[in-house]
């Protein structure tokens, strides 16, 4: 696949999986809408794998890397499939984009990596402001809101966890492998979970749209869109691949608008914008005009 078409795949998935999340679970219960979803994909996965023979590893240090990826696919989807019955869908996507900053607090700590600079600080700092305007917007965010938010916050930390630990693990495996044996370890914790919470049932699921935003989702956001962000980040600058996480909020936001009637606020745009601001600065900062080359 041509580079130039897997940057434009990811960014139209990333941009319309946090809509589909919540039309997913229309219909279905959140958890059983992950849980379908993430079988369907593996489900895929493991055809494709056998069709192309690329090899699933089952030794010890593969389980490790699976395990530890598991908390990212279930952890961060569990978050994000029940926040979004509280909050605006868009709203996932601003919040999940302060994944890089997380990772990189906690690989200060985990890996012990070089030490933020005070510019990355500042940058931090800018994206908070941008949260802090979001949540005084009352339009936008009803009181019962906060479940939805403090839900998202943890999975961004909980994605975050998931790729600092799998880097750890250091394990060189085909990144379709990896999402197949990732998807594998978490669909008994995706069940299980379910059954805890009531085990409701699909309530008219092919009569809805749940079930095409299920498909969608098993398909791309699990499957083509994995496969595309690693061929990107295999081909261009990591700065490139970084303005996909400053993008999508604002389409993701936008889509939630024009095709689910969410509320758009100048207060949830701008707070939006803010924090797209200070994730911009934290990767860019570096390159302003009197700061390039310079450690600030």
């Amino acid at each position: 696949m041509p580079v130039p078409v897997s940057y434009m795949a990811v960014l139209v998935i990333w941009a319309t999986t946090p809509l589909a999340i919540l039309w997913s679970s229309e219909s279905v219960d959140p958890i059983m809408a992950a849980w379908m979803r993430m079988g369907i994909a593996a489900a895929l996965g493991l055809i494709i794998l056998r069709l192309t023979r690329i090899e699933l590893p089952w030794d010890r240090p593969a389980l490790q890397t699976y395990a530890y990826a598991a908390i990212g696919v279930f952890g961060a989807m569990c978050c994000a499939y029940l926040a979004v019955r509280f909050i605006p869908s868009g709203l996932m996507s601003v919040l999940f984009g302060l994944a890089p900053i997380i990772s990189g607090l906690l690989s200060q700590w985990i890996l012990k990596d070089n030490a933020f600079t005070p510019l990355r600080w500042f940058a931090c700092a800018v994206a908070v402001c941008g949260l802090l305007v979001i949540f005084s917007d009352d339009i936008a965010l009803q009181p019962g809101s906060w479940p939805g938010i403090l839900l998202l916050l943890l999975g961004a930390t909980l994605f975050s966890l998931s790729g600092v630990m799998v880097k750890k693990v250091a394990v060189q495996i085909h990144p379709l492998a990896q999402t197949v044996g990732a998807l594998l370890f978490s669909l008994p914790c995706f069940g299980i979970t379910w059954y805890l919470m009531g085990a409701h049932l699909p309530v008219a699921l092919f009569e809805s749209r749940s079930i095409w935003a299920i498909l969608y989702l098993a398909l791309f956001g699990s499957l083509i869109g994995f496969v595309a962000y690693y061929h990107v980040l295999r081909h261009l600058p990591p700065s490139t691949v970084a303005l996909i996480t400053l993008i999508t909020p604002v389409f993701a936001l936008l889509l939630g608008f024009w095709l689910n009637n969410e509320p758009l606020t100048s207060t949830l745009m701008g707070g939006s914008l803010i924090v797209v601001g200070g994730l911009a600065l934290f990767f860019f900062g570096h390159r302003l005009p009197g700061l390039r080359g310079k450690s600030v």
